[in-house]
């Protein structure tokens, strides 16, 4: 897999061991040194993934995150994150993120969520189930969902997220079923992640979001797609 990742990070002594990491694991690193030479560097070599830092001079992360987020709807975006700081990972996860890492960071699981990240983003090409009320519609093998036949984007965790609930429709799944089914084993503890994607799907999807009527909660024990009338 020679993936193109983008770094941006204003520490050099951290990209460089990135670009080693990335390099020995067969994978094309190009540095940025900071947000809007990631901007620029993003619209130049469209790479296949972002790891993008939080803090740095000028534009932050979450700043830049959002303008990634205008540009594409579709490329992973990792950010790190400083040790135990909850708040910002929400941010970044809010903003559009697909994932964090904790720094300092062991490379093994660096790689790890890199490579997660990347399948995560390639699987929904390989989804075929639709969903269609009249209101929602989804289209998972063109990737493609509408809500009053208006396209709405979604990131590719939101997607695979949507798509594993939408397969699964009228069936609970437990909080440890979604996390290993979309995000993998190793996520299985982060029930933070799916209440943030949870809300962002009712967000983008639901007609109220305070009261959905799609993504239902089972208190306690997981979440459940419910088909409306009209499903074809």
């Amino acid at each position: 897999m020679n993936a193109k990742i983008l770094v941006v990070d204003d520490d050099r002594t951290l990209t460089e061991l990135i670009s080693y990491i990335l390099n020995r694991e067969g994978f094309t690193p190009i540095i940025a040194a900071d947000g809007a030479q990631g901007i620029a560097a993003f619209v130049e070599h469209q790479p296949d993934l972002v790891v993008l830092d939080v803090t740095m001079p000028g534009l932050s992360g979450f700043e830049v995150c959002q303008r990634l987020r205008a540009l594409t709807a579709t490329t992973p975006i990792i950010m790190l994150t400083a040790q135990g700081a909850e708040e910002e990972m929400v941010r970044g996860l809010n903003l559009g993120a697909d994932d964090y890492v904790v720094k300092p960071f062991q490379p093994r699981a660096f790689i790890a969520r890199v490579r997660a990240n990347l399948r995560r983003a390639a699987s929904g090409a390989h989804d075929t189930v639709d969903y269609d009320d009249g209101y929602l519609s989804v289209e998972l093998d063109g990737h493609r969902v509408t809500v009053n036949q208006v396209e709405v984007k979604l990131t590719p965790t939101e997607f695979k997220l949507m798509a594993v609930l939408v397969r699964n429709r009228g069936r609970v799944m437990t909080f440890r079923q979604l996390l290993e089914d979309v995000w993998g084993f190793a996520y299985i503890d982060e029930v933070d992640y799916l209440r943030v994607y949870i809300w962002h799907l009712r967000r983008k999807l639901e007609p109220e979001p305070k009261k959905p009527i799609y993504f239902l909660n089972e208190l306690n024990v997981g979440y459940r797609f419910a088909p409306q009338r009209g499903d074809a």
